[in-house]
């Protein structure tokens, strides 16, 4: 049986994670982890040295035109080197560094936060979790309730409990959850999770994979970053007008969320996302329940959206998650439509169960 931990820290693996991690400003690095930010830096800037374009060839400086007279050659050839440069054509001065600078801080953040957050993942023991059991996560939950295509309109929040079948064989019902709230469809009630093969057919059922990802199936996943990297990269199906990075983003969300993992499976995990494009770091980001910490964020512009995860500043467990539209016909722009906050995560041996129970 595996304790159930809270995201709040009032749990003994949240006390205990805390005594571990020094607070941020105070953070040193071992001897190890200093070689792995190194080799991580040299990556990148070798990276940008095979990926950088070959570098086009200046436009010519626009003539200064004047009329047509008859020069001696002399006068000819020093009016052949006039040029006239435009305003705006040329940088100014340690503009362009300045940019490369700030585009390089801020890669360096998002790596450097990411390790950090892996590093505590693997300071939390995590038990095994059998095929006879669920995983079960209470969560408070604010989604949209607007009409599709219409305005956005976020409803309160609401209590959120689901149980998710462990079993790695193929199956239908896939767990079981219940909501709990003011204008909650079936307030209260549990309601059966089902699925159908991936033809559709029913009675087939759905084994353990990366879109039903169980505890054994996600302790079979590779460790190794460029490893796991390629495997997510092949094997996830973007959705309509979604690119191939924010589509292996929002998975490795979907593996983090409602799940549990050996340690160094959830640490690689977090140290893939450093390597997806665009993934940067919010200084400030609230979950659903008004915790602040700091979010890894990701925006698409082919769907226009932006999906945040938030952590714990201390002990950098995943808090909850975010979700926006950035420009869409009837709203505007960065307009949240989701929120989550993860208030409890457990084991448990039936899906009527909740860990204080066992």
């Amino acid at each position: 049986m595996t304790a159930s931990h809270r995201p709040d820290g009032s749990g003994d693996d949240a006390a205990h994670l805390r005594e571990l991690l020094p607070d941020a400003p105070e953070w040193d690095l071992t001897p190890a982890r200093r070689l792995h930010h190194r080799d991580v830096l040299l990556r990148e800037i070798d990276r940008e040295r095979t990926a950088a374009p070959t570098p086009a060839t200046p436009a010519p400086r626009r003539r200064w035109l004047r009329p047509v007279l008859l020069l001696p050659a002399t006068a000819m050839a020093l009016a052949g080197a006039l040029t006239l440069t435009l305003p705006g054509t040329e940088q100014e001065p340690g503009a362009e560094a300045e940019a490369t600078g700030a585009r390089h801080a801020a890669a360096n953040g998002v790596v450097l936060t990411l390790d950090r957050i892996a590093a505590a993942s693997m300071a939390v023991d995590v038990e095994p979790v059998r095929d006879d059991q669920f995983v079960y996560v209470r969560s408070l939950v604010r989604s949209n309730e607007g009409t599709f295509d219409g305005t956005v309109k976020l409803g309160a929040p609401h209590r959120r409990e689901i149980w998710v079948s462990q079993d790695s064989a193929p199956i239908t019902r896939i767990g079981v959850i219940r909501e709990s709230g003011k204008g909650v469809p079936l307030s209260g009630q549990r309601i059966p999770v089902e699925t159908a093969a991936p033809d559709g057919s029913a009675g087939q059922g759905v084994p353990a994979g990366i879109d039903r990802p169980t505890y054994q199936w996600l302790a079979g996943l590779p460790t190794d970053t460029d490893a796991l990297r390629a495997l997510l990269y092949d094997r996830t199906r973007p959705l309509d007008d979604e690119s191939k990075d924010q589509a292996v983003f929002r998975k490795i969300g979907d593996l983090l969320n409602e799940t549990v993992m050996p340690p160094a499976n959830a640490a690689a995990l977090y140290r893939t996302v450093a390597t997806i494009p665009g993934v940067r770091v919010t200084p400030d980001a609230t979950d659903a329940a008004g915790r602040h910490g700091i979010g890894i964020t990701r925006e698409e512009t082919g769907t226009a959206t932006r999906d945040e995860w938030i952590f714990d500043r201390n002990s950098f467990t995943l808090l909850g998650s975010r979700s926006y539209l950035t420009h869409t016909t009837g709203t505007r722009p960065s307009t949240l439509y989701n929120s989550t906050a993860v208030l409890e995560t457990g084991v448990v041996d039936r899906d009527d169960r909740v860990p204080t129970e066992e």
